[in-house]
């Protein structure tokens, strides 16, 4: 039996060893919400990049780049992180490049030595919870936080994964039997709880309700988004 493993940031991943290990990438607002809208509908691959300039270099290469920073979308960049731009093919077959405050950092602390890179979110939650079962292989869940912080949304969901996993897997990791427990008093009312974080209230205020709506549907998607050789691509789980 494979153990499970939950770390709140980034900023702690030196305390875990990921070695061999499927890491799973948690930005529910919105990394890793948009790229698995962006892949379910039919775009082709996603660079995501640290940094800004990096990001926008991609655009002379055919790329489709998408930058945001606290909330907004970065100046001159065609998109920022809205899972919703990608709805009904709007980039179908396209090649994106991305970059976003908090998520594709996660992305970039993970890189070396895990199994797999995958990414996750409530879009897809019961085909990555399946998809990890089939593996048998210990997970890390990383929750992308806030500039380094630990936020709600993140943990929630990290909570409701390792509800799923619960028979499959093992853990002694108090942080993800916290967040279980966490997930397992408020999965009624997701919203409810969800709407009380520090960055819904930073959405809300640059007007991205739908967003925040869109984000917390479960199970919309059956795409698993795979991070290999600096693109995700995706497979259906």
């Amino acid at each position: 039996m494979g153990k499970i493993e939950t770390c709140l940031s980034p900023e702690l991943i030196h305390l875990y060893n990921i070695r061999e290990k499927n890491i799973v990438i948690v930005d529910i607002f919105r990394a890793t919400s948009t790229i698995i809208s962006a892949l379910a509908n039919g775009v082709s691959q996603i660079i995501p990049f640290s940094n800004l300039e990096d990001c926008r270099a991609m655009q002379s290469q055919g790329y489709i780049i998408a930058g945001e920073r606290d909330g907004r979308k970065a100046d001159g960049f065609e998109l920022g992180n809205s899972p919703i731009a990608f709805l009904n093919g709007n980039y179908s077959g396209k090649k994106i490049a991305m970059t976003t405050t908090n998520g594709t950092l996660a992305i970039e602390k993970s890189k070396e030595g895990a199994n797999n890179i995958i990414i996750g979110s409530f879009l897809n939650l019961e085909a990555l919870s399946q998809y990890l079962i089939t593996k048998e292989q210990d997970v890390l869940i990383l929750c992308a936080g806030w500039k380094g912080k630990f936020n709600l949304e993140d943990s929630l969901f990290a909570g409701a994964l390792a509800n799923g996993l619960k028979n499959f897997f093992s853990t002694d990791c108090d942080t993800t039997i916290a967040l279980e427990n966490l997930y397992d008093c408020h999965k009624e009312n997701l919203k409810k709880i969800i709407s009380l974080a520090s960055h819904t209230k930073r959405l809300q205020n640059e007007n991205l309700e739908k967003d925040i709506d869109f984000c917390l549907i479960p199970n919309k998607y059956s795409t698993i988004g795979i991070f290999n050789q600096d693109s995700i691509k995706s497979i259906q789980g």
